[in-house]
């Protein structure tokens, strides 16, 4: 068989050996487990500003990704196509949490096994990754992580804020110092949600205003 035959019959094929309950089965099940990483993703998150728009391009990445494997596998020219098409396709977006990479590979493997028919594979791999996630959510220290930026007069009260940080970790991250006043930040972890040191801050004598500022970093203090 020529080359030219060779297309010409894959295209007519095309039209011919799509199986619509084979295909709306995949696409279920990759909606399903797309919601399923969203709901993951959703409840485990840690950041400080939670993306809804982000947690929901987990499910569209999941289902567009299933329905690309389907379209490759069911066709040669359809695949060459593809492949062209996607090879042309930037993204710019800046990933923030290195994390967010975890669930956006999870997605696109799960739409592939989707797309392949390996149902088992997907299920089985969800049940691991959430497996994973929940064993380390629960195993790394608990607390937020802060800055503290702190306004004083004189130098004599800087030995009290140091103690009223407690038995909180905390790391002096930059010092100005302006005639009588200074200003101070401080990386602060902590595990009370009431934040008492913040009270013992501006019970300190010399202590103009306390700011602080959750973020979404690792502490290595």
């Amino acid at each position: 068989m020529s080359t030219k035959d060779f297309i010409k019959k894959s295209v007519l094929n095309t039209f011919t050996q799509y199986d619509a309950p084979k295909l709306a089965l995949a696409l279920l099940t990759a909606l399903a487990l797309g919601i399923l990483i969203y709901l993951v993703y959703r409840q485990f998150y840690t950041g400080v500003v939670y993306s809804r728009s982000f947690a929901v391009t987990l499910v569209g990445m999941c289902v567009l990704t299933c329905m690309v494997t389907l379209a490759i596998s069911t066709n040669v020219v359809i695949s060459l196509g593809m492949v062209g098409a996607l090879s042309i396709v930037r993204f710019r977006t800046a990933v923030k949490d290195p994390l967010d990479l975890l669930y956006l590979f999870w997605s696109i493997t799960t739409g592939i096994t989707a797309g392949a028919g390996m149902y088992a594979l997907g299920l089985v791999t969800a049940v691991v990754m959430i497996g994973m996630i929940l064993f380390f959510y629960h195993w790394q220290a608990k607390g937020r992580v802060y800055i503290a930026v702190i306004h004083y007069l004189g130098t004599d009260a800087e030995d009290d804020i140091v103690r009223a940080f407690g038995r909180c970790k905390f790391v002096v991250k930059s010092k100005t110092m302006r005639k009588d006043s200074t200003e101070m930040a401080v990386e602060v972890f902590s595990k009370d949600p009431n934040l008492e040191f913040t009270d013992r801050l501006r019970a300190v004598n010399g202590v103009q205003d306390v700011t602080l500022i959750q973020y979404n970093g690792e502490y290595h203090g």
